[in-house]
């Protein structure tokens, strides 16, 4: 049973972060929030030079001229990987949606699976251990 609960809290408790850390930080956000499709975001199109926004995603040379401080030289090697990704998901036919099933869904379910794996073979050695001194 406490393995049981163990799981659930590592499976939901970071998206309940991340939902509560977003709520929290939409209250203190002045600016008027991006609005795509219906749906509004937390953060606003605008231009900012101090902060990251809407504009960042749509146009990253932007963030990459005013946002990025310590990362310049090595463009040229995330830039493969970080525009190599988008391509892959705007190939899908529906970016919005290979963005929310890979990037929401899969990676991150992928990453909380080992970890309990992990944990699970833990609590396994440690058992076998306990029986076999």
């Amino acid at each position: 049973m406490k393995r049981l609960i163990r799981n659930a809290l590592i499976l939901l408790l970071p998206f309940l972060f991340m939902v509560l850390i977003n709520e929290t930080i939409r209250l203190k956000i002045k600016e008027k929030p991006y609005v795509a499709k219906g749906i509004t975001a937390v953060n606003s199109d605008e231009y900012l030079p101090n902060k990251c926004t809407w504009i960042c995603h749509n146009e990253t040379t932007y963030c990459k001229t005013h946002h990025v401080k310590y990362l310049k030289s090595f463009y040229s090697i995330t830039d493969v990987f970080y525009f190599g990704f988008i391509s892959l998901l705007a190939s899908t036919g529906n970016y919005n949606a290979a963005n929310i099933i890979f990037l929401v869904f899969l990676i991150p379910f992928t990453i909380l699976y080992f970890i309990i794996r992990s944990l699970n073979i833990q609590d396994e050695i440690r058992k076998n251990l306990k029986q076999n001194p």
